[in-house]
């Protein structure tokens, strides 16, 4: 075969061979391509089911939760009853709404957590299913202290006195009562704060909530008046049956002359209500009833008409008068007002303890927030003393104005 006759023949092959790569290579990017595209979808897939799944999980629960919905609709109601005695294999309940007692039984370790007035949940063949909490006024509940103050024993200035007297009567007995033991008395249970305004018996009572380990509660005597007969008198046992399940307990009657003044009668129902409340409440500070670890603390600005069988020991075996502070008091007060503040070298507490003769606690702190207000106002960076002798005119007024007609009321 010649030369010329293979030549052909090779450019054949060649040519073929290329157009079958071409073939080849266009397939390729079209496969490429294609997975590409299924590795998309793939993904779309993927995101699709675990949407599913997540909305499969909802619906599940949603499921769940009218099965339950439904099985409570289907199940028969229970009643409320209240033990009335208990025998060895017996109790005896009354039905609340209708009154009417009846004897039934209990599952073993319902009965051995049984007590008389327990409050309980019954079915319609009067057998016992639960035991219920007691009822407390969602009142109480909040006077409940949840989170301490931060006032401490150091933020009271002047009153050093008073101080260990308060925690001698509360906190000692709450935290080391075998002292009491030991010796063999019984330790005081409530103290009574009475002084002018703003001389620092609410400030004293958040200092004990700051440092005692015991429940705090805390109560404005107002808060004990209420429109309807009986509602005030249920809302201090409820008090006061929520500080014996939380005891130790402390419970701060603020400005208890509103519900403790003398008793009258004008006539009126609100002034029987009010008594009403205040018998309660004295029934419940040292009455036939049992009180348990609670310690008592009042305040008040007009002990001249608290009613006499409020002031006897039983109820307030301390009465501690929280005096006006004096001139060393005073200073102590400012110092702890100004601890944080940036003073100028001219300024001499001192010299304004001596300025402020017959301010109060509340006032001294008054002047100090209006003296370091002045430096505000003028962008100066330190508290002068013509700040503070401004806030001192402003707080108190000039000196030649200043009487005792406002405090005559209370001697």
């Amino acid at each position: 075969m010649s030369e010329s006759t293979i030549a052909p023949d090779q450019d054949t092959i060649l040519e073929t061979i290329n157009k079958r790569i071409s073939a080849l290579e266009n397939e390729n990017r079209a496969l490429a391509e294609e997975a590409e595209t299924l590795k998309i979808e793939r993904e779309e897939a993927r995101a699709k089911l675990f949407e599913s799944l997540i909305s499969n999980k909802k619906y599940l629960r949603e499921v769940e939760r009218l099965k339950k919905e439904n099985a409570l609709l289907r199940r028969m109601p229970l009643f409320l009853a209240t033990v009335v005695e208990i025998g060895e294999d017996y109790v005896m309940l009354r039905q609340h709404g209708n009154n009417q007692e009846f004897i039934t039984s209990a599952p073993p370790e319902i009965m051995q957590k049984l007590e008389p007035n327990t409050r309980v949940a019954i079915n319609n063949s009067l057998t016992i299913v639960r035991i219920l909490e007691r009822s407390v006024d969602v009142r109480a509940k909040t006077m409940e202290l949840i989170e301490a103050p931060s006032l401490t024993y150091d933020d009271v200035g002047g009153l050093d006195e008073q101080v260990q007297e308060i925690r001698e009567t509360v906190e000692l007995p709450l935290t080391k009562p075998e002292l009491f033991t030991d010796i063999g008395i019984e330790p005081p249970r409530g103290v009574l704060l009475y002084g002018l305004p703003g001389t620092g018996k609410t400030l004293l009572a958040k200092a004990v909530a700051h440092h005692s380990m015991a429940t705090f509660i805390h109560m404005s005597g107002s808060e004990l008046v209420h429109k309807f007969i009986g509602e005030g008198a249920q809302l201090v046992r409820d008090i006061f049956q929520m500080a014996r399940e939380k005891a130790p307990s402390i419970v701060f009657i603020d400005e208890i002359d509103a519900v403790g003044s003398i008793r009258t009668h004008d006539g009126t129902t609100g002034s029987a209500e009010v008594n009403r409340t205040m018998m309660q409440l004295l029934a419940e500070m040292d009455g036939f009833r049992e009180r348990g670890d609670i310690k008592i603390i009042a305040a008040t600005n007009r002990i001249d008409i608290l009613d006499p069988a409020l002031l006897r020991p039983g109820r307030f075996d301390r009465i501690i008068e929280i005096p006006m502070p004096n001139e060393e008091a005073r200073l102590k007060i400012l110092q702890i007002h100004a601890k944080n503040m940036k003073l100028a070298g001219e300024v001499s507490l001192e010299e304004m303890a001596g300025a402020t003769d017959g301010a109060s606690g509340a006032e001294l702190k008054a002047i100090s927030v209006e003296a370091g207000m002045n430096a505000i106002r003028k962008g100066a960076a330190q508290v002068t003393k013509e700040d503070f002798e401004n806030a001192i005119c402003k707080v108190l007024g000039d000196e030649e104005d200043r009487t005792d007609e406002s405090l005559r009321m209370f001697s």
